[in-house]
């Protein structure tokens, strides 16, 4: 099993993200289960670009610091929504025999489905926890509307989907 931990990042956390406490309660909470048990935990970072204010070097780039990453767990950086994106990432992962991937983070109407659908058209076994990847409200629907709309009907087909208590469980607790 790896911990992918997706955009977790200062500019994009945000109190007005969808169930805003009980995403990073539990982001938190498998991140730190995920370091007990000796699960690799993956960090990937959203590079925007210049001027974005999320691009290395700037503040809103950096991951939170209640999950920051612990020195020697792996950090990429992506510049299109997919982790897969990112060629170091793809070769990393390709060399490790575990293709479970539990997957949490940030957004989920964008990089977190692109990277689900990725993982899934690669052969990964995608897991994804309850309550573990949000978004903000968009001109067509709520936040909330829009991670019921991937996680219950869009990735129905392609994801493991368990309930939060069934993460914890499943890295090691």
């Amino acid at each position: 099993m790896i911990l992918l931990v997706i955009d977790m990042q200062k500019a994009l956390v945000d109190e007005e993200l969808c169930a805003y406490d009980t995403f990073i309660e539990r982001t938190a909470r498998l991140v730190a289960t995920a370091r007990k048990n000796n699960v690799e935990v993956i960090f990937v970072q959203h590079d925007a670009g210049p001027d974005s204010g999320m691009t290395a070097g700037d503040e809103g780039f950096e991951i939170i610091d209640m999950i920051a990453p612990e020195k020697g767990e792996k950090v990429f950086v992506k510049t299109i929504n997919s982790c897969f994106g990112n060629k170091e990432f793809k070769r990393y992962l390709k060399r490790q025999e575990d293709k479970h991937l539990m997957i949490i983070g940030l957004q989920t109407n964008y990089c977190i489905d692109a990277t689900v659908k990725s993982a899934f058209e690669r052969g990964y076994e995608v897991i994804i926890p309850e309550g573990t990847n949000s978004t903000f409200d968009n001109d067509y629907m709520s936040g909330e509307t829009t991670v019921r709309y991937y996680n219950e009907d869009v990735w129905e087909e392609l994801v493991d989907a368990v309930t939060f208590e069934e993460a914890i469980e499943m890295l090691g607790e």
